[in-house]
């Protein structure tokens, strides 16, 4: 939730500035929200509304019910009160955790493994990926609002899959975290993986398209992805680099517990003063109303993009996601 407005695209190097058109778009939503409590307040900055803005290719009144949605999601999930705690049981396979590495582009790295599920719970698993997403946008430097996805397919099969897991998976990450994927690798994915993707492949963008990157240990061609995109020295050993450390739960959950802490005063800074509110909780009334005739905010839907899709826990599915802007397929696990 940088206060930055640069966009980067899927390789970290692509930036521009918001126009005054654009400008002026982000204002509107501002107008059409209304005051907000502070944590929303702060949630709603010019990066992130342009984020919203750039899901639904611009459009004020599809961005304004989208981003409506999230804020009464937000106000009644809560996720940024999620702490390490509640969640630690889903994370002890390390199925999905942010890395101690970035990538050459500063962005933060979430690694996940879907043949690393432990849990049988939708709920449980759907909070520990809130509570991932969380933790990386936390992390994320002043100049990106992007990360990078490396999925690792070790050990997958079809018994990992799980279509609730992956409805729910996508619909968390296309309606509420637009246009946070920056790239996702796919690290060895099995041949069965394949018609997912044809089938997918014809509903992305050619800029989602671009957000997926392929790649296999035998393949002297697709290891310069990794090395275009990380330090070799850095990069875990599973995905062909030079760190053989592997993931300790111990350590991990050391690390959590130190960036919990820090999570208060990073919802109670504002660049500028929240407006203040007229009544002492949000309006989740006016926010549904406004949603409720929207259905899925862009009926249409043709195309899929970053949120929509790639992975949850563990399994993995191929789903349309919405114009996130620039997106990245919908390669779900559970």
């Amino acid at each position: 939730m940088s206060a930055d407005l640069k966009k980067s695209s899927s390789n970290g190097s692509e930036k521009s500035l918001i126009n005054e058109e654009q400008q002026a778009k982000i204002s509107e939503i501002r107008r059409l929200i209304g005051p907000l409590p502070e944590k929303l307040a702060i949630y709603c900055s010019d990066a992130a509304i342009a984020r919203y803005l750039r899901a639904r290719n611009w459009n004020v009144k599809k961005a304004t019910k989208m981003l409506k949605e999230t804020l009464k999601w937000r106000a009644e999930y809560k996720p940024e009160e999620i702490r390490w705690e509640e969640v630690a049981h889903e994370a002890e396979t390390g199925k999905i955790y942010r890395s101690n590495y970035i990538d050459k582009h500063g962005r933060t790295v979430l690694v996940m493994r879907p043949s690393c599920q432990n849990s049988k719970s939708t709920k449980g698993q759907i909070r520990y990926l809130v509570y991932c997403m969380e933790n990386a946008i936390l992390n994320l430097p002043a100049d990106q609002e992007q990360m990078v996805w490396l999925i690792d397919f070790n050990g997958f099969n079809l018994s990992h899959i799980s279509l609730k897991v992956t409805r729910e998976t996508a619909h968390v990450l296309q309606e509420h975290y637009p246009e946070r994927l920056g790239v996702a690798i796919l690290y060895n994915p099995p041949k069965f993986f394949e018609p997912f993707w044809t089938v997918a492949k014809p509903f992305l963008e050619p800029k989602t398209q671009n957000k997926v990157k392929f790649v296999y240990t035998d393949d002297p061609n697709t290891k310069k992805i990794m090395e275009d995109l990380f330090e070799m020295e850095k990069l875990e050993s599973a995905f062909g680099g030079n760190d053989d450390s592997g993931f300790d739960i111990n350590k991990y959950a050391e690390r959590m517990r130190e960036e919990d802490k820090r999570i208060p005063a990073f919802w109670t800074k504002s660049e500028s003063p929240p407006e203040p509110m007229p009544t002492s909780s949000v309006d989740l009334i006016s926010f549904d109303s406004d949603a409720s005739n929207s259905g899925k905010v862009d009926g249409s839907a043709s195309h899929v993009s970053d949120s929509e899709g790639l992975i949850s826990d563990k399994s993995v599915l191929v789903t349309k996601s919405s114009d996130y802007g620039n997106g990245s397929k919908e390669l779900l696990y559970r």
